[in-house]
């Protein structure tokens, strides 16, 4: 038992990210007087409660070895679904867009389940399948929220911390404490390092990543909800490349494409790490195109790092 519990301390300890996070923070504060300022601090968390909601969710669906592609195009359904439907009831309204990312995450699992398909492709079709559907739905044209109250829940704060950022980090709380206190975070892990051990030990693949494409679409939804909340409004497009940002967030984090190895604080540090980048060279004038530059040679960095660094284990796993 000490074994097991080791093993998974091993696999949630914290990522070389928050070093890097550490020392840009250390840079813009000394590079901009307003990058310090409490304003500032939590709108860094507010632009990257988005982001990092998804994030919490694909953390999972990659620790299992998969990926989801679809995340965009279910946040901009979900977007539509909250602001569209308010004429007929603010509760409905966010019903219907939660419960569209759980079924569109459960059609995803279930397909990528029961045929074995590679979960890339299977989100990918799903990615064009729901933005067209979105369009559709739309006419192509954007949604403008009726209630107030909805618009001004995603302005709010509760003291000096925005709502936004408050429940940004209560998600991460729990999410954390799934994967490392819960039998459904170790099954995550196992399922992700060694499938074939894993189905020995009684662990249903299937049904299991199934629950993590639902949970991942279930944020991409909530996501949605908040961010049209906080633009009080909807288009067709909201969400396009967000898949691309969070994918990268969790990477930097130090979850592994390959699965089997990741951490929430991690993903966690990934995506403040994409927030202080945007926000600090945004404050010194740099422009918006640079970051992406920086991000890429950054990740693509991470990724080789990582390979050198892993390389026998690598080798040892595919014996």
């Amino acid at each position: 038992m000490t074994s097991i519990k080791g093993f998974f301390r091993g696999k949630t300890k914290l990522q070389p990210i928050w070093i890097f996070v550490i020392a840009i923070f250390i840079f813009f504060s000394f590079m901009s007087e307003y990058f310090l300022s409490w304003g500032n601090i939590t709108n860094i968390l507010v632009q990257t409660s988005t982001i990092g909601l998804i994030a919490l969710g694909m953390t999972l669906v990659m620790i299992n070895g998969n990926i989801d592609l679809s995340v965009g195009a279910t946040l901009g359904l979900a977007a539509s679904l909250a602001v569209g439907l308010q004429d007929i009831s603010m509760t409905l309204a966010i019903a219907a867009a939660l419960g569209a990312g759980i079924v569109l995450g459960a059609i995803n699992g279930l397909i990528v389940w029961k045929t074995g398909v590679n979960a890339f492709i299977i989100t990918l079709g799903a990615m064009l399948g729901v933005r067209g559907l979105l369009f559709v739905y739309t006419g192509e044209q954007s949604f403008y929220a009726s209630n107030f109250a909805f618009s001004d829940f995603g302005m709010s704060s509760i003291g000096p911390m925005p709502v936004l950022a408050i429940i940004f980090l209560v998600c991460v709380l729990i999410m954390h404490l799934v994967l490392t206190r819960t039998s459904h975070g170790r099954n995550t892990f196992a399922v992700g390092g060694n499938p074939e051990a894993s189905i020995d030990a009684g662990i249903r693949l299937g049904r299991h990543m199934m629950i993590n494409f639902i949970i991942v679409g279930f944020f991409a939804a909530l996501a949605g909800v908040l961010l049209s909340s906080q633009m009080g409004a909807s288009t067709p497009n909201l969400g396009r490349d967000y898949e691309l940002w969070v994918i990268t967030a969790v990477v930097l984090g130090g979850t592994k494409l390959t699965g089997g190895y990741g951490s929430i604080l991690g993903t966690l540090g990934g995506v403040l790490a994409i927030g202080i980048l945007r926000n600090g060279m945004n404050l010194m004038q740099v422009p918006a195109f640079y970051v992406l530059v920086v991000l890429g040679v950054i990740l693509i960095s991470v990724l080789i790092i990582d390979k050198k660094v892993n390389a026998p284990s690598t080798k040892e796993v595919r014996i």
